[in-house]
């Protein structure tokens, strides 16, 4: 397997998660109301998994070997501008709590900024997710060895294996703070 098929591998989730967003926000928009809840999970989703766990193979190992790469100017290129597109990712879903929160708290006006940011991430992660598989993905193979490729494909091992106690001391480490 190379290094790249676990990254492809989480973009399927990540489409299929996109999915049921979709569907929900359908919903919602027909009865005018939403589950923060559901806001919230999907939030979760988006900033572990999407995010974290996902982006996070991208930008701390991936990127960072590729920066002692000589790169082309077109992978340069690409390279920075996913790191800015996991950037907007990072700014709507913060974007998308803030609006969740004052839903929550009864400013139903705060329904139509909810909509807006879950539109921006249903339509901005499927043309995120084509650029690296289709553009960045396969021309970044090419810097690596199989020994090197292999290589990072263990840290994406480890670095998932790491993941579910970061997520769950951060937990912890929030309701400590809030006592």
């Amino acid at each position: 397997m190379q290094a790249r098929a676990p990254l492809m591998i989480e973009h399927r989730t990540i489409e299929q998660m996109l999915l049921v967003i979709k569907a929900v926000l359908a919903k919602s928009v027909l009865k005018n109301e939403i589950d923060p809840v559901f806001v919230d999970t999907a939030v979760d989703f988006i900033r572990v998994y999407a995010d974290r766990t996902h982006h996070g193979k991208e930008e701390d190992i991936l990127f960072q070997k590729m920066r002692n790469k000589p790169l082309s100017a077109k992978d340069l290129r690409i390279m920075n501008e996913l790191i800015e597109e996991h950037r907007f990712a990072r700014q709507t879903t913060a974007e998308l709590v803030d609006a969740n929160s004052r839903y929550r708290n009864g400013d139903n006006s705060a329904l139509n900024d909810i909509a807006h940011k879950l539109k921006i991430l249903i339509e901005f992660y499927p043309i995120h997710i084509e650029k690296e598989d289709k553009e960045f993905f396969p021309s970044s193979r090419a810097y690596f060895t199989d020994e090197e490729d292999q290589a990072m494909l263990a840290e994406f091992w480890e670095f998932d294996r790491k993941m579910i106690h970061e997520k769950y001391k951060s937990v912890v480490e929030k309701f400590k703070n809030q006592q």
